[in-house]
């Protein structure tokens, strides 16, 4: 999903039958995909946000091919606009790193290349997370690939837990139970708040606020996301009134409700912040730069404790229509979701796994949080429009705007029948 650069990690896991082969093809290609017999060098391109796994990753593909991949870093705030405009004039990357709610409106306007049959002949095809394959099909057709993952879930501070006279070992399972261990923590004192997240970011709350909904029955949208469920929908309405609640409580700082994403995570890594739902970057980093606090991690859980859900996110790969290297481009894919890449490349930098077999691995094994959040990818949702973009991220649109309402005004039933009302215009629109 888009998420603002702080929450996006990106992780991926896959099969390394084809990493000989792969590291030993040199053959070039010709415009259209063509052997040349020559090398060649393909336009990577990809998202600042994705800058800090991907440079080591091509330059380590670099150094065991004769075929080499040139790097690309474009501004995450202007990806998509300068993706369309190239692909418009003809000169398109690649290959090209995605955030996968962008791919079903990038296929639907003719801008990817149709790879079915190269994806189906994968050995591992039907390893590969369901959401990220969801995502990148359209009409029947694949378009893309898994390439990177990231899962919505629950962190808590464990030495706030013990403080506040909560077991530190047993995280909210219900959303009556989130609400009394924040209000617990927020007792502590005045700089202590219970939970957090960004008030006026779409994407952000799609990620961590939309699993309470799927978890308890609940959607915004139908199964093929051309019409909105968002008004009467009383799961929806209970959600909007659990955080509604522990705002007016005062178990969320003040400066959430302004907090376009800039934010997201900031807050917690002070140590003052009890829970929070953020994305499986999170475990690296709190590892690496904040090794003071002492933190678990749980799933996002329905109302009543049931069930539970996650945001699967991240990117998918693919070539873009009018890429001048189809088959050298898939062959770097094919690199990049192998077992021995992804396995010592990410795996055991911390990342997780966008293939089901490769979930549980060497790395994971060593740290059970990353299990958890490479489980809770495997079995979450991903919104599927090709207006995601109008209807979730823009933080004036209409799902950022229903939460403000409902949650810092007590409108609820108000926002959600005008959210209704907006989403059904942007669906109808061409």
């Amino acid at each position: 999903m888009k998420m603002r650069q702080s929450v996006r990690t990106i992780t991926v896991l896959f099969s390394g039958i084809m990493l000989l082969f792969l590291s030993a093809c040199g053959g070039g290609q010709g415009p259209g995909g063509t052997s040349s017999g020559s090398p060649v060098t393909s336009q990577f391109w990809v998202r600042a946000a994705d800058q800090t796994f991907v440079q080591p990753l091509v330059a380590a593909y670099n150094k065991t091919h004769t075929n080499q991949v040139k790097l690309t870093i474009i501004p995450n705030d202007n990806f998509v606009t300068k993706f369309a405009s190239a692909t418009a004039a003809g000169t398109p990357p690649d290959v090209v790193a995605i955030d996968l709610v962008f791919l079903p409106a990038f296929a639907a306007n003719g801008q990817m290349t149709d790879i079915t049959d190269k994806a189906k002949a994968l050995p591992f095809f039907n390893q590969l997370n369901p959401s990220h394959i969801r995502l990148s099909t359209y009409q029947g057709k694949i378009y893309a690939l898994p390439f990177s993952g990231d899962a919505s879930f629950l962190v808590y501070n464990k030495d706030l837990f013990q403080k506040a006279g909560l077991d530190p070992n047993t995280p909210p399972k219900t959303w009556a139970e989130v609400e009394q261990d924040a209000t617990k923590i927020r007792a502590l004192g005045p700089d202590y708040y219970g939970f957090y997240f960004s008030g006026s970011c779409g994407g952000c709350n799609i990620f961590t606020f939309m699993p309470y909904v799927w978890a308890s029955g609940g959607d915004i949208l139908n199964a093929d996301g051309t019409q909105a469920t968002v008004y009467p929908n009383p799961v929806l309405k209970d959600a909007l009134s659990f955080y509604r609640r522990m705002w007016v409580a005062g178990d969320v700082p003040a400066s959430g409700k302004a907090d376009p994403g800039t934010n997201f995570f900031t807050p917690f890594g002070t140590g003052k912040i009890g829970i929070q739902g953020t994305g499986s970057f999170a475990v690296g980093t709190l590892k690496q730069q904040f090794p003071n606090i002492n933190f678990g991690v749980a799933p996002l859980p329905s109302k009543d404790g049931s069930a539970n859900s996650s945001f699967a996110g991240g990117d998918v790969i693919g070539v873009p229509k009018g890429s001048q290297h189809v088959n050298e481009a898939f062959d770097f894919i094919n690199w990049c979701l192998s077992d021995n890449t992804q396995t010592e490349l990410f795996a055991k930098n911390g990342s997780i796994p966008v293939r089901t077999d490769l979930a549980n691995n060497k790395y994971s094994q060593l740290d059970s949080r990353y299990v958890l959040v490479a489980h809770q990818m495997s079995i979450g949702k991903t919104v599927y429009s090709v207006h995601e973009n109008q209807l979730i991220n823009d933080n004036n649109g209409p799902w950022a705007t229903m939460l403000q309402r409902a949650i810092f005004t007590g409108d609820i039933d108000g926002a959600m029948s005008t959210a209704q009302q907006q989403f059904t215009q942007i669906l109808s629109s061409s």
